[in-house]
């Protein structure tokens, strides 16, 4: 579940990675309302455009904003390589939701038709909405993207673990009993006493 040899202690700049469908989202909600930190969703950064991407540098400006204006502590929401380091370089905590593909899968795509259906933004901030083309029929498509990409991102996310500062705390919770496990372990640290860790929704 976490380092061996380490405390469990969870600190004040999170990092939470996962694979679409993981939970991840959902999970850096609860944490953050549990410790009281804000959430940081970088999918919300990088897409409040619509499906058009935010260039690079903006993206990395913005989020390096974000994080400045909450010195008390933060939870990130995703990973993206290309501006991991404005965030890596502050995080004391990883924590990678690792779970079976098949789980993550079956969740995304429960997911992905639910919102094709409703038009519901995919995320807190106002952002792009599925739909029944770009769902089944585009090549932007997140299931076909979760399909032909799952080996070569977990190949991604173990070199860049293994990159980090020795420093960084890093969690592998690989079931949703060890997600919840977790998030009650931290509770015990919490300022609520654990008072958010039995809310949310599926994880």
């Amino acid at each position: 579940m976490h380092q061996e040899g380490k405390p469990f202690v969870v600190g004040r700049r999170i990092a939470v990675w996962g694979a679409t469908g993981s939970g991840k989202t959902t999970f850096a909600r609860r944490l953050g309302a549990m410790l009281g930190l804000h959430v940081v969703e970088l999918d919300a950064i990088r897409h409040d455009r619509g499906w058009d991407s935010t260039p690079d540098d903006e993206f990395r400006e913005r989020l390096t904003r974000r994080l400045d204006e909450h010195p008390e502590g933060w939870v990130t929401d995703g990973s993206y390589s290309a501006i991991s380091d404005v965030y890596l370089s502050r995080a004391d905590s990883l924590i990678w939701l690792h779970l079976p593909w098949p789980v993550s899968f079956a969740r995304l795509f429960r997911r992905t038709v639910a919102r094709a259906w409703t038009r519901a933004s995919l995320y807190l901030a106002a952002g792009p909405t599925e739909s029944w083309r770009m769902t089944f029929l585009s090549r932007r498509s997140i299931l076909w993207w979760s399909i032909g990409h799952h080996r070569t991102y977990l190949r991604n996310v173990r070199e860049r673990i293994a990159a980090l500062r020795p420093e960084v705390a890093v969690y592998e919770l690989r079931s949703s009993g060890e997600v919840e496990a977790f998030l009650l372990a931290a509770a015990r640290q919490a300022p609520n006493a654990g008072k958010a860790a039995a809310e949310g929704s599926e994880l």
